[in-house]
């Protein structure tokens, strides 16, 4: 039984925040920082904080807006975290409420029903709460009968996600499935880091995937899916359940996302590079045959290299389609977010890799024909 990824949806916040917005937030709190700490560091008991830098941002990273849903408290350099209203169990948490938007957006495309779906799966590096799952909330919402369920690998949580789901759709256990990534990843960010402040944006996808049907040959046909995974700790989030029972600092750095950005870089690309090709070549596939590459959207020049050592030259942004520099780095969402903005063009039987990254290590090869 083949599957088809019919219909896809993105929800995009509406505030965005500029690098330079960014940066004047960011050196302002500086300025206050090292006003309040003025006599240790002059005791040389702490070391004073430096300025942030445009250039640096998009240096470093490729960067140059990101998407969130509150700007005005990210933007307070006496706050440095978005503001969100606590909701009550009786409203609908943001990250369904987001979902909705982005479901109902891959739904349309895929000229389906409600009472078509089956099941609801929520993927994404960041859950606001441990339970009822958030992909139960959403398929309540939506008014979907079946079964819904959360999962997390980090950065490629979306590509896990879609893999679960064929393999559902495969097995006979449903036969068309949501699978919807909320990253509202400026929750999780460190602001007051000047080597992080400016790495995440917010965002919701969705992808709506189904028993491939001959007479309404929509969208892509999965081909084949690999997934692999390494432990590091370079990119990691120590927020959890436990945190009170161990008496921890709920708002140290180490609860937000911290990373050694040099040892993720040159421990990643390698992994990366390689799980797609040996992906392409158990498949029969050489990189000739690769219209498009949709990868995770983190850092300009780590896809550039990754793209590189696939394709023994530079690529072109139609051959490796680039979201991040509007977007910033939205988890696991962005490899989505690149597929949904950049498919469209492709013909009938041209191939491509959606393939995302991340903490974990982990990563996700998703290959993919269109019909």
């Amino acid at each position: 039984m083949s599957v088809s990824i019919s219909g896809t949806g993105v929800y995009t916040p509406s505030q965005k925040i500029s690098n330079r917005e960014l940066v004047e937030s960011f050196n302002a709190y500086v300025d206050f920082y090292n006003d309040e700490n003025s006599e240790s560091i002059l005791e040389g008991s702490l070391e004073a904080l430096t300025y942030s830098d445009v250039g640096f941002i998009e240096k470093v990273s490729g960067i140059k807006s990101r998407f969130v849903l509150n700007k005005e408290g990210i933007l307070d350099p006496k706050r440095m975290r978005p503001f969100l209203r606590e909701r009550s169990n009786e409203e609908a948490s943001i990250q369904a409420e987001i979902s909705i938007l982005a479901c109902k957006d891959a739904i349309e495309q895929a000229g389906k029903k409600i009472e078509d779906i089956d099941a609801v799966i929520c993927a994404c590096a960041n859950l606001q709460r441990a339970y009822p799952a958030v992909a139960i909330e959403i398929q309540s919402l939506l008014g979907i009968e079946g079964y819904a369920y959360d999962m997390n690998v980090a950065c490629s949580s979306s590509t896990f996600g879609l893999q679960n789901a064929a393999t559902d759709i495969e097995t006979g256990i449903a036969e068309s499935i949501l699978v919807v990534s909320p990253e509202i990843c400026s929750g999780h960010l460190n602001f007051k880091d000047r080597d992080g402040h400016f790495i995440f944006g917010d965002v919701c996808t969705a992808l709506l995937l189904e028993k491939r049907n001959e007479s309404n040959l929509k969208g892509f046909t999965i081909l084949s899916t690999k997934l692999k995974t390494v432990f590091s700790n370079n990119i990691r989030n120590n927020f959890g359940f436990l945190n009170q029972a161990e008496n921890s600092d709920l708002f140290s750095a180490d609860k937000l996302f911290i990373q050694k950005g040099r040892r993720v870089f040159k421990q990643v690309v390698p992994i990366v590079s390689s799980l797609i090709e040996e992906h392409l070549e158990e498949n029969n596939l050489s990189i000739n045959n690769i219209a498009r590459l949709w990868l995770h959207q983190a850092n300009l020049s780590m896809n550039q290299l990754i793209a590189k050592k696939l394709l023994g030259r530079e690529p072109n942004q139609h051959e490796m389609p680039i979201v991040l520099d509007e977007y910033a780095n939205t988890s696991s969402a962005g490899s989505i977010i690149a597929f949904h903005k950049f498919k469209d063009d492709l013909k009938s039987n041209d191939i491509g890799v959606i393939c995302s990254f991340g903490a974990g290590y982990s990563a996700g090869s998703i290959i993919v024909q269109k019909n």
